[in-house]
């Protein structure tokens, strides 16, 4: 299955075929996806973000731990497009929530297939200017925290605890078209009952969006 530019009589069918399946980069069959309860791989390693600083994760935490999303500048799924008004949008209120509770905040751009593009690092610049992002952007080279987390779309998240573990994963909520018509918060759900010490139920959603756009092997 290829994804073509995007037409206007073709945008809802576009997506919805999209999340119908799941589209695989080279390579992503042997990736597995971190399970509930495992520790953030590669927590040292630093990744450069938009303001030419560089951070681990172990830096971006907070008390009572991390939220990584997995992003990119061109997905409608993040982005958004004519007939969806895409996740992006809801991305500083997450970043909101997250601080609050003192749950530290960074969208990874893995998308190393299209660097020299869309995703490069100047595209991200203006891309988190345009839209006054409060959290961190930072670059995964080669997708190597993308492979570790057995990331596969953007957007796709997971939630961490103070100690690192992961107590969530998957999709922001149930409604990338739109916010008003949210039913399921899963993501601010699992903030809020991660900090309350409740049970986080679901801890686990299909994510929907893109495929990270890996390099070939």
């Amino acid at each position: 299955m290829k994804h073509k530019v995007f037409q206007a009589g073709g945008l809802t069918l576009v997506l919805l075929l999209a999340a119908a399946f799941t589209i695989k980069s080279p390579g992503e069959e042997e990736i597995k996806t971190l399970e509930i309860g495992e520790k953030a791989p590669q927590a040292e390693r630093k990744m450069m973000d938009i303001s030419g600083s560089e951070f681990s994760l172990n830096t971006l935490k907070m008390k009572n731990g991390l939220l990584v999303i997995f992003s990119c500048n061109s997905c409608p799924f993040v982005v958004g497009n004519e007939s969806s008004e895409g996740w992006e949008g809801r991305y500083n209120s997450l970043s909101k929530i997250a601080s609050e509770n003192q749950i530290g905040m960074v969208l990874v751009n893995a998308n190393e297939a299209k660097r020299g593009g869309d995703d490069s690092f100047e595209a991200m610049k203006k891309r988190a200017m345009d839209n006054k992002y409060l959290s961190k952007y930072v670059v995964d080279s080669n997708h190597q925290l993308a492979d570790a987390f057995g990331a596969r779309t953007t957007p796709h998240v997971f939630l961490f605890d103070q100690d690192m573990k992961l107590v969530y994963k998957g999709a922001i909520d149930d409604n990338v078209k739109s916010s008003k018509n949210v039913k399921q918060p899963y993501l601010h759900d699992a903030i809020t009952n991660l900090v309350k010490g409740k049970k986080i139920n679901p801890n686990s959603t299909r994510q929907t969006g893109c495929s990270i756009k890996r390099l070939a092997n």
